[in-house]
């Protein structure tokens, strides 16, 4: 156990600890990338490092998908809880866990690594990861399945067991899962990465302790802690106080069920941040659940948001935030209940907060974006090695208009984060596809004085024959919202052209649909909602449009009440309609 001693930080030493920590969770970050061998990591960067202090608080985090930030301390938590408060770990010893339903849960797909950190022979925190990997075995390449009906059906379950045992691996666990993952090469590697990065960490931590003693870095921890909580009150001062709610659905094959109705409540006090998603619908069979713990870490990402933090995140920020649930619900999902696509179900209840408080905190919160991670998994054989591929990626599109600004085009959800797609030349070099198109979807939706952003066109032309496709495109039925006189914007989808020019679709749920030599996949994102009356768009901003691409000529006139020059781009002219609403 640490020592109960307090030592007074001075707080030109408090900024230098915190910077430290701060830099040990980047380059954790990057040791991670640097040594992965799956593109989703090294490319998508689609996973999170930090550390926490002894009791599993986050002190520090190095992440690229945002959601990540939320699940970090819950499994290191967890883990705590599981070896009895601590008290049978072992110098050495790596925890591994992708459990869904406990500290930290999100997929199976999502495993994660939690080592102590030892210092003069007691542990003074714990260096942790996350890291989405691209095979954990299950009925589906990818293990991204969106026609489970249970657990039991996506993959291998790890409910948090030791890797390592004081330093020495256990072969056994890197025996079995070489023997249920696709592509072992990748997932393992990745692995051994994940290894390397808590190593990085933890030794880290110990030079930090030995620079300025060990009680000195925890007593700043502590502080540093305290500070975060006491500036997120500061914020929440800011916030609008009472009640909030909104409502909204959950899709997911329609072929079995839903579209899936939740709601939730805000309640703002000078001291907290309650989200309450009472009332949601229960837990279904069909994957697009989240687990409690899954949502807690898209609802910390949307807190953040809103609170907006100006120094590092910790785990004193989060604790004005509550949520509460319904056990079993589709936002708080037991075990059996699937949870492959349980984006769907976390990133729809973190946007309900969104839409609850949007109209009340317009220089915080734009309209709707494209919500869904638009995932796609396409397997199949290589056509000059023959060797197996797969594609595993999230999707970009268009994010909604704010005040005062036009919406982002091209970017992941909130869910995502500072994340990247795969480049055009990696997955033609890598995978049995030739990229026929990837542009802007300029549809002219999400019409608004600040228009929104547009999403994206993404097309894959297969290479060979036998390739099977999987996606889940939510917001396929329901367009995000606009804002104040601002119009929708447009829903996900995805087609499919067949090489003879038959068209399938358009739908946003598909399960090893098969795709054959000269098929193309057609990958349709969202254009974000507008915000404000489209007639106010100022006449040289529809131009600029209307030259851009971004909107036709029909719908300058239609939409925003401006006459545009086919030939010049200039304005020849207003509307009546328009005229009138700017009187």
């Amino acid at each position: 156990m640490l020592s109960s001693e307090k030592t007074k930080v001075n707080p030109f030493t408090l900024e230098v600890i915190k910077d430290s920590l701060m830099s040990i969770g980047d380059e954790m970050f990057l040791a991670l990338a640097r040594t992965s061998m799956s593109p989703i990591i090294y490319e998508v960067l689609d996973y999170a490092c930090g550390l926490t202090n002894a009791k599993g608080q986050l002190i520090s985090q190095g992440n690229g998908v945002t959601s990540f930030i939320g699940m970090l301390s819950p499994m290191v938590q967890h883990v705590i809880h599981r070896f009895n408060n601590g008290k049978d770990l072992k110098e050495g010893d790596i925890v591994i866990i992708n459990d869904p339903y406990v500290g930290g849960g999100s997929h199976l797909s999502d495993v994660g690594l939690v080592m102590p950190i030892f210092y003069q022979g007691e542990i003074v925190g714990f260096a942790a990861n996350k890291g989405h990997w691209t095979e954990v075995g299950g009925k589906d390449a990818g293990s991204f399945t969106s026609d489970s009906t249970e657990i039991y059906q996506e993959g291998l379950q790890l409910p948090g067991i030791k890797l390592f045992e004081e330093g020495t691996v256990n072969q056994a666990v890197v025996d079995i899962i070489s023997s249920n993952v696709r592509l072992p090469e990748l997932s393992l590697g990745d692995m051994w990465a994940q290894v390397a990065a808590l190593r990085t960490g933890a030794k880290r931590f110990e030079e930090l302790c030995n620079k300025h003693n060990k009680q000195l870095v925890i007593s700043a921890i502590d502080d540093l802690l305290k500070q975060g909580e006491l500036l997120a009150k500061k914020e929440l001062e800011s916030l609008p106080k009472g009640e909030f709610f909104a409502e909204d659905f959950i899709e997911g094959d329609s072929s079995k069920g839903g579209p899936y109705p939740i709601n939730v409540k805000i309640m703002i006090t000078e001291n907290e941040f309650i989200c309450d998603f009472r009332g949601s619908h229960p837990q279904v069979n069909n994957p697009v659940n989240c687990s409690y713990f899954g949502l807690l870490a898209s609802v910390r990402v949307m807190y953040l948001a809103i609170i907006r933090p100006k120094q590092n995140i910790n785990e004193g920020v989060f604790n004005p935030l509550r949520i509460i649930t319904d056990r079993g619900s589709i936002v708080s999902a037991e075990r059996p209940a699937p949870v492959s696509m349980n984006f769907e179900g976390r990133i729809g209840g973190a946007d309900l907060i969104w839409k609850a408080l949007a109209p009340h905190l317009p220089d915080r919160l734009t309209a709707g974006h494209l919500l869904s991670v638009c995932s796609v998994v396409l397997s199949g054989n290589h056509p000059e090695t023959n060797t197996p591929f797969l594609i595993v990626e999230p999707s970009v599109g268009g994010w909604g208009a704010g005040a005062g600004q036009d919406g982002q085009r091209g970017q992941f959800c909130m869910g995502d984060g500072e994340t990247y797609n795969i480049p055009i030349e990696v997955a033609e070099n890598r995978y049995g596809v030739l990229v026929n198109e990837y542009s802007l979807r300029c549809d002219g939706a999400g019409a608004g004085e600040y228009i929104g952003g547009s999403g994206v066109v993404r097309s894959y032309q297969s290479l060979s024959d036998n390739q099977k496709l999987s996606v889940s495109f939510g917001r396929h039925k329901f367009a995000p919202w606009g804002m104040n006189d601002g119009e929708e914007g447009s829903s996900n989808y995805v087609e499919v052209i067949t090489q003879d020019s038959e068209s399938v679709g358009p739908f946003g749920v598909s399960a090893r649909y098969p795709i054959n030599k000269g098929d193309i996949v057609k990958l349709v994102t969202a254009t974000g909602g507008g915000y404000g009356n489209p007639l106010k768009r100022p006449a040289e901003k529809v131009a600029r449009d209307v030259k851009n691409g971004y909107i036709s000529i029909q719908q300058a006139k239609e939409k925003f009440g401006v006459l545009i020059d086919p030939d010049t781009f200039n304005i020849q002219g207003l509307t009546l309609g328009r005229l009138s609403a700017n009187q």
